[in-house]
């Protein structure tokens, strides 16, 4: 069994007990990888700047995220299919974050859907919303959402057609006999076999069902992805969600000042300084380079988020050292759940807590809004 010390160790425990499809389609970006492999490096070449004496006998970690007091400022951020990496992972997932008390956000495409995560546990639970072209549809999961209690709505924005994931092809998640090639890799993994391909089912997109019936499962979910995501959208498109929708509206995708600055001219409470975890455009920046831009901006107008790169605890302290109110996990709890459960998610909770903790003692901070630029010994 592998030992697991630090959030790093999940992602090496996770490609060992899944088939090569899904763990690469976790693992992979866009083109090439370069934005992929440029949130982490980018992060990581940020220096702490350490500091002694400064009484850090209490580290206060609580974070006020709209409107509401979370005991550390995080929240699992929405992945596709989670479903297929444990069985019914998006309910596993959601009730660690529920333990924690930090909201888990459910994806669009999600194997489970909504009202299976939200009977499975009350926590606080967020819902990620894709640009789609039928917009009833759209109305219809805003409305499903709100009766489920979901808090905020997470619209994301930087996808109106999916990335060059050539990943994928490779690995037998999408190509030639893809589902042959999936089944065949199935069979290499028993414990993932028994788990999720005998146990896992339905293995269907729990909040498409409703529009696609039968025809919601992984064989079509590259396909669906591509034929219904909306490249019209715009910005004046936003005005209808926010008519539909009257709890915070957080907009995901954001890179660029200009758009974060139309975000909050579209009523937008919250952004994510996101590049989609480097699956959307190659070369497109790293979030640690575009955060501090966004945050001179934007700051103090709306609640500033961000992902993609996000790896440990010194990673979130890093980032909120450059402007971000919070923090989405993507990856970092996909890799937990896929390596050991509900029961790896709490784990690495409770890890990146611990870094925290010791990060913000070692450069002399004590609640974050201490964290600033000034603990950097260098900014990108």
């Amino acid at each position: 069994m592998a030992i697991i010390s630090s959030p790093l160790d999940f992602r090496n425990a996770a490609k060992a007990r899944l088939p090569r499809f899904l763990f690469d389609y976790a693992d992979g970006g866009a083109g090439s990888e370069m934005t992929l492999r440029a949130n982490v490096d980018d992060l990581a070449r940020l220096g702490l700047k350490q500091r002694v004496l400064r009484d850090v006998s209490e580290i206060d970690l609580t974070a006020e995220l709209f409107g509401r007091t979370r005991p550390l400022p995080l929240a699992l951020g929405p992945i596709g299919i989670g479903g297929m990496f444990r069985r019914r992972g998006e309910v596993q997932a959601a009730r660690a974050a529920s333990r924690v008390g930090i909201p888990f956000t459910m994806s669009t495409v999600g194997l489970c859907s909504l009202s299976e995560v939200r009977r499975a546990t009350p926590g606080p639970l967020w819902f990620q919303l894709y640009v789609i072209r039928d917009r009833a549809f759209m109305a219809d999961l805003i409305a499903i959402a709100k009766e489920q209690g979901a808090e905020t709505l997470v619209f994301t924005v930087d996808m109106p057609v999916p990335g060059s994931r050539y990943r994928d092809a490779h690995a037998g998640m999408a190509g030639p006999n893809a589902p042959l090639r999936r089944m065949i890799q199935a069979m290499g993994k028993p414990g993932w076999a028994w788990d999720v391909g005998m146990y896992g089912r339905p293995h269907a997109l729990g909040n498409l069902t409703p529009v696609l019936g039968k025809a919601s499962g992984m064989n079509d979910y590259m396909g669906w992805l591509g034929a219904n995501f909306d490249p019209s959208i715009a910005w004046k498109d936003i005005a209808w969600i926010r008519a539909a929708w009257d709890g915070p509206l957080i907009i995901k995708g954001i890179l660029d000042p200009d758009d974060a600055r139309a975000a909050v001219d579209a009523g937008a409470d919250g952004i994510v300084v996101s590049n989609h975890g480097g699956r959307q455009l190659d070369g497109a920046s790293s979030t640690a380079r575009a955060l501090p831009a966004i945050a001179e901006a934007v700051k103090g107008r709306l609640t500033l988020l961000a992902d993609s790169g996000i790896r440990s605890g010194l990673d979130v302290v890093r980032m909120l050292a450059l402007g971000a109110e919070g923090v989405l996990l993507g990856r970092a709890w996909l890799y937990a759940l896929a390596a050991e459960g509900e029961a790896g998610v709490t784990k690495l909770l409770d890890l990146i807590e611990r870094e925290m903790r010791v990060a913000m003692a070692l450069t002399g901070v004590r609640n974050l809004g201490e964290i600033d630029g000034s603990i950097l010994t260098d900014r990108p």
